[in-house]
Order: C-alpha cells, then structure tokens, then sequence
C-alpha cells in the first residue's frame, strides 16, 4: 500500500541526514497519514481514506475542493 494522502497526494519525499561530522546518508521524509472514517451525507455512508494530518484539519474548513474530492473517492 502506498504511502500516499488519498486528499492532497502528498507521499514520500527522500532526503539526508547530515552528522555532526558532516557525513550524509540517505533518508526518507514519510507523511503523517492516519486513517479516518468520514460521513458523507450526499452518499448516505462512510468512506475510510487515507489522509495527512494537515488534510484532516483542512476538512474541518468549508471547501469545495476538497468535499468534491471526497465524492469522487466515496464513488
């Protein structure tokens, strides 16, 4: 399973950690996802998705966008 927010596509970025001594080694950046059941009211029934932290507070807010997002996965 991918790690990848199913809302803003968001997912795995790769990077380096860098020692005192100034030695890199490559590393991975992996998204805070959590899984989360949502309600959605044009559908009469739960989803359960896959979303960043940062795309669960961002529902909260009234936003076309993204409620229209969220039809297209409940399909």
């Amino acid at each position: 399973m991918s790690r990848r927010c199913q809302l803003t596509n968001k997912s795995v970025i790769t990077g380096n950690n860098v020692s005192h001594a100034n030695n890199r080694t490559r590393r991975r950046f992996l998204p805070n996802l959590q899984f989360k059941r949502i309600w959605i009211p044009e559908e009469k029934k739960w989803i359960r998705v896959k979303l960043t932290t940062k795309a669960l507070k961002a529902l909260d807010k009234p936003s076309k966008k993204l409620r229209k997002k969220l039809l297209e996965l409940a399909k």
